[in-house]
This record gives C-alpha cells, structure tokens and sequence, in this order.
C-alpha cells in the first residue's frame, strides 16, 4: 500500500554565505508513485506537462550550490540520499524515490552522500538556463540581485496551477513584500 503524500516546507535564512530565501523549500514525501519501467520518463513528463523544462537526468551535486536565476525541482526516481539546504548550519533531510523537492532560487543544496546515491531529473520553470553559485566571495550582491528578480512560477511542477507551491510561495511573496 502508497503511503499518504506529506508536504514538508524548511525555511532557510541568508546565512552571510549563501543568501538562501524568503520562500520555503517545499518537499512533497511520496509524491508519486513510480512506474517500474521509465520513472525518469515518467517524472519528466509530469514535470513538462506543468511548464517545468529544460530537464536533466542525473545526481545531485556533492558540493554547496544555488541558482541565483530560477527555482529548481528535483524528482527522485531511484535510491535515496541525505541533502543539506542552507550551508554549513542548514537543515539536513533525507530524499527517497517518489520524492519531489522544490527549491527556491538562491537556496543552497548538497548532496552529503554520493551523487548517484539518489537518481533524479531536475527541471526549472518555463525551461530556464540555470546558474551555478558556490558561496565564493564576489557572487554577492549581483547574486542576490538576480534572485530578487525571479518571477514566481505559473504551476508547481507536481500539482499544476494555483496549488502546492503557487499557494504556498504566493502568500510568503506577499507577506514579504507588505513589510
């Protein structure tokens, strides 16, 4: 028997290294239920069908990174693997196949274990070519300017239009931005 979807949200702050975001990272536990054959392809279609392209199969990265230009999500579809957001200090979770992980522009992630530990397609809204930032000195405050500049996205790549996501992010924008 599939386990109940559980939706998990970790707020990470500007740590002076990585300026992280004001927008939760959103983790979506047993979101999909994998076919045997083609997960990847099944992933990246779901993925596509809600405006999230530009998809690359593989692992994630060994080392601390963001993406300074567009958000992110990772769909695992094979093994599992611990991931630390937010740098050094940030919040270690645990990702498994079936789980989708939606992260903000800005927000570092690592992998703390192999990279091919977890197989994943990874997908950015409407396509977009994404950068890579490591934490060095300089990245700042251009960084943080492209960051402040990235539209929220039209759908959650999981759910579609005005759910998951768009809700959640929508409200923390707003809540942000009345300040």
């Amino acid at each position: 028997m599939k386990q109940q979807m559980e939706t998990h949200t970790y707020q990470l702050q500007d740590n002076g290294i990585f300026p992280n975001s004001t927008l939760p990272v959103v983790h979506y536990r047993n979101a999909i239920e994998l076919s045997f054959f083609r997960p990847a392809h099944q992933l990246g279609k779901l993925f596509n069908m809600n405006g999230w392209s530009n998809q690359q199969d593989g692992g994630i990265f060994t080392y601390h990174h963001y993406h300074s230009n567009t958000h992110e999500v990772i769909g695992v579809y094979k093994g599992k693997t611990f991931v630390l957001l937010g740098g050094e200090n940030g919040k270690q979770i645990v990702v498994h196949k079936g789980d989708i992980l939606v992260i903000p522009a800005g927000v570092a992630h690592r992998n703390m274990g192999r990279e091919k530990d977890a197989c994943c397609i990874t997908a950015y809204p409407d396509g977009k070519d994404y950068d890579i930032h490591t934490g060095e000195a300089g990245e700042r405050p251009a960084a943080d300017q492209r960051i402040a500049a990235v539209d929220l996205p039209a759908a959650d790549p999981l759910l579609g239009e005005d759910q998951g996501i768009c809700a959640i992010w929508r409200n923390m924008h707003i809540a942000h931005h009345s300040l």
